[in-house]
């Protein structure tokens, strides 16, 4: 019988556990918001509940499950440093909690490389053995695949791409550093940058403030300040881009999270700011949008247990 893993995916607000074979089909799926602020054993106990879901009724043997999480991590013993996203996620053994939780083997990954992960075995990166992966949303993160291989580094802490420092001593970012890429091509970036130029006129609101969607949005019906805005986020995301190009070699850089879905928009602005400031060698790299939206984090969890083939 063809193996089936479960992967399962820990965001700030949503919790999602599939059924997922080997060669990336889900098979069932189940979600719920994620009890953030319950501490990490509300959400194991979330995680039993959408599992009972997954595999009601059925006759499948499920040999593992994979665990994407917010970080920081230490991967290799299985604990949650820190999550700031999650209430009460500091030095807790996480990867055991769910393993005597579920009765099953458990690996646990960050997000970030997880959805590298998704991408390189199910999506965009199918067949690719050097990319980049980028999640531009909230915040920044990503994943490395180098030679064919998901980089961790020391404890699992790769691919923190977000916090590289792009402008000296510039914005504060939520890290506590200032000048992170994140602070200045996130969404909340975005988001921030245009409240103050744009809301007034537009009335583009959610929840009384202006969001990424709403400068696309306004960008596409020939506002000239979204359209400048729009340009300024894929110049910034260029910059990044670039570094990321020579620090890495890929041969592939994809992009995903939120704002992918405006792809299309950004994509010449980053182009042509990656041209500009990649060194010739490296200005060959495509760059393409995420392939998989939202189940790159389930399949990259899943892909932790399933083999290869």
């Amino acid at each position: 019988m063809a193996p089936i893993a479960a992967g399962i995916d820990i965001g700030g607000t949503q919790l999602r556990v599939a059924l997922i074979d080997a060669d990336g089909t889900i098979l069932t799926r189940a979600a719920t918001p994620t009890d953030a602020a319950g501490g990490p054993a509300a959400v194991v106990a979330q995680i039993v509940a959408l599992m009972q879901q997954v595999t009601e009724g059925g006759s499948r043997t499920v040999i593992g499950a994979g665990v994407s999480s917010p970080g920081p991590l230490d991967t290799t013993r299985g604990i949650a440093l820190g999550v700031p996203t999650l209430a009460g996620w500091v030095d807790v053994p996480i990867r055991r909690w769910i393993e005597d939780a579920l009765k099953l083997p458990v690996q646990l990954e960050n997000d970030g490389i997880a959805t590298a992960i998704g991408e390189w075995r199910f999506g965009a990166g199918r067949g690719v053995d050097n990319l980049v992966y980028v999640t531009v949303s909230t915040g920044i993160g990503g994943g490395v695949i180098v030679d064919g291989r998901p980089l961790h580094g020391d404890r699992g802490l790769a691919g923190h791409v977000g916090h590289m420092t792009i402008v000296p001593d510039g914005r504060l970012c939520a890290c506590g550093n200032r000048g992170c890429w994140e602070a200045y091509a996130s969404g909340t970036a975005l988001a921030l940058a245009a409240e103050p130029l744009f809301k007034p006129a537009t009335g583009a609101q959610t929840a009384g403030k202006v969001d990424a969607r709403a400068v696309f949005a306004a960008a596409r019906a020939g506002d000239t300040r979204a359209i400048e805005l729009v340009a300024a986020e894929a110049d910034w995301l260029g910059i990044g881009v670039a570094n990321l190009l020579h620090l890495y070699s890929p041969q592939l850089v994809i992009i995903g999270g939120g704002l992918s879905a405006n792809f299309a928009e950004l994509a010449a602005g980053i182009g042509a700011r990656v041209q500009r400031n990649a060194m010739p060698a490296f200005r060959s790299a495509r760059i393409v949008p995420a392939a998989l939206g939202e189940n790159s984090g389930l399949l990259g969890a899943a892909a932790l247990i399933l083999p290869w083939h």
